[in-house]
């Protein structure tokens, strides 16, 4: 009896054990497959939300919106954007620096080794280098990307970052590895910017198509260009001279210029000096470091003082001329049409010269003499000038093309831009220097400055059969350093500088371009003391207006 329970005891509780270890088992598999599935199907529902960067909407905050993007994009080893370093300009040794390190400043020099080592990789490494506004910390106002190659990927990315900056002022790319493909895409990148964005530097970026001229298309508002180290020939110049002005269309955005350090010869500087003919925007050139010689340097002197028009140049100012005729007939039907007596037409002849003069009143008082003699075509051509201009500036009239329309457009903006900029001398958004404000100045006067004379319709002179327009007055700025001219070219431009102080003074109050204010023709194969050059120092001292102020300051401390 007693061994029969004890067996159907033990019996029952034989098999829990193994009941045990077979359920727990099979609970485990269970939970293991259970933890498995999920960790296999989680991966790809959490990366389904990164590669959706349509859907990001920019905060305006370039670190945080590039970071996301090329997160949302896959691009994990992407580049940081972080603040410009400064120098520090403050930096004043102390005595205390001759002084012997103590404990703290060993161990403290220890760690900054390692630190510095780190840093020289961290150095390599690609960066998006930004400089913020002083008023407010997010605000970005400078980009500069420099030493690392910036493909199609990365431009896509700043597309849809940048247009959300609304404070940004300028691109810096320096030695980013461009090609013509991802220039392109750079420039269709642009119109997308904030209105702010007036600056664009592209140095150290050959192109084999030279297809830098893109840059300064009509629909572009870039105001400064610096095209430095881009290995820029006379086939490149000529495109950018095309790009400046034609005879039927003129870049009116672009106020500075920047070609230096290229290889632009005395071909490629006529054609920079072809494309000066009719441009009256452009305030700033440089042409540093290339390999101009007399020629070019004469067929740019040539453009500061009064030249010969072409005879195509001589044809596309009489349709002008009879085109604008035609529209101001259209505007006032009442008025006669045969309003022809000799009294009349002086009198509106005078009435449009001082509307559109760029010269002082013995320019003009000439300019009025000379279409007496002329032929009947030309005395016909005259009137309708004088007809235009009598009803007065600021109406455009319509033309074949958008183009023809906005260079025909008559108005007194062009011709008082730069005594309107001296009359704002110290305005808002200038620079520490006195080169920087002038030009910030008159860039935010030619934007202003929408209604502007077709140059080709600015008074002229009769001599010999031939057609002269008044020189160029409206660049302020022509740096020629290091090139390879000679006494020969130095004889082109003191007649130039000697027009240029003649028909426009920087301090007179008469409303009109101040002229060349900078000639830099330094360094080049002249000897620094002969007379001609001496001349054209002296006639130019008194323009600068750098070296005019601090005499100023000067005087008033003595």
């Amino acid at each position: 009896m007693s061994n029969e329970p004890s067996a159907t005891g033990t019996s029952p509780r034989t098999p829990r054990p193994g009941a045990q270890k077979s359920s727990g088992a099979v609970t485990k598999k269970g939970e293991r497959a259970a933890k498995e599935k999920p960790a296999t199907a989680l991966p790809p529902v959490g990366e389904e939300e990164p590669k959706n960067p349509e859907e990001y909407q920019c905060s305006g905050i370039l670190e945080t919106d590039f970071a996301e993007l090329c997160a949302r994009s896959g691009y994990t080893d992407f580049p940081k954007v972080v603040t410009r370093p400064r120098p520090h300009q403050n930096f004043v040794p102390s005595a205390s620096m001759s002084e012997k390190p103590t404990q703290d400043d060993q161990r403290l020099s220890a760690s900054c080794s390692q630190n510095s080592l780190e840093s020289k990789y961290v150095f390599f490494r690609p960066t998006i280098q930004v400089e913020m506004e002083p008023e407010d910390s997010k605000a970005v106002k400078e980009i500069y990307i420099r030493g690392w190659k910036v493909e199609d990927r990365i431009l896509g990315i700043l597309s849809k970052c940048l247009p959300s900056l609304s404070q940004l002022q300028a691109i810096n790319l320096w030695k980013v590895g461009l090609t013509d493909k991802t220039l392109t895409t750079f420039i269709a990148l642009l119109p997308l910017c904030s209105s702010t964005l007036r600056k664009v530097s592209l140095e150290g970026n050959p192109l084999p198509e030279q297809s830098y001229y893109k840059l300064m298309g009509l629909d572009n508002t870039i105001a400064h260009l610096s095209l430095r180290n881009n290995n820029i020939d006379d086939h490149g110049a000529q495109l950018l001279g095309q790009a400046l002005s034609t005879l039927h269309s003129s870049n009116r955005t672009l106020v500075s210029l920047n070609l230096g350090f290229n290889h632009i010869g005395d071909e490629g500087a006529g054609y920079i000096a072809d494309g000066l003919r009719l441009n009256r925007s452009l305030l700033w050139l440089s042409l540093a470091h290339n390999r101009i010689q007399d020629k070019g340097a004469l067929k740019l002197a040539e453009v500061l003082r009064p030249f010969e028009l072409t005879h195509r140049e001589v044809v596309e100012r009489r349709r002008l001329l009879l085109e604008k005729g035609s529209q101001e007939r259209s505007r006032s039907p009442s008025s006669s049409r045969h309003g022809d007596s000799k009294t009349e037409r002086e009198k509106s002849q005078t009435m449009g010269i001082s509307s559109v003069a760029l010269a002082d009143k013995p320019e003009k008082m000439q300019t009025v003499k000379t279409p007496k003699g002329l032929g009947k075509k030309k005395e016909k051509s005259g009137e309708v000038v004088k007809k235009e201009e009598k009803s007065g500036s600021g109406q455009s009239p319509t033309q074949g093309t958008p183009k023809k329309e906005d260079a025909t457009k008559a108005g007194k903006g062009k011709v008082t831009i730069p005594e309107q900029k001296m009359s704002k001398g110290k305005g808002p958004k200038t620079g520490s220097k006195e080169k920087r404000s002038i030009l910030l100045e008159s860039e935010q006067l030619v934007v202003e400055a929408t209604e502007m004379v077709n140059p080709l319709l600015e008074p002229v002179e009769h001599r010999d059969g031939k057609v002269f327009m008044p020189g160029n007055k409206v660049l302020l700025h022509l740096n020629l350093l290091r090139n390879r001219i000679t006494e020969v070219g130095l004889e082109g431009f003191l007649t130039a500088v000697q027009y240029q102080v003649q028909v426009s003074k920087p301090k007179s109050s008469s409303k009109g371009p101040l002229g060349l204010l900078w000639l830099s023709l330094a360094k080049n194969c002249f000897d620094p003391l002969c007379p001609t050059y001496t001349m054209i120092q002296e006639l130019m001292l008194p323009r600068d207006p750098v070296k005019a102020k601090v005499r100023e300051e000067e005087a008033t401390a003595t």
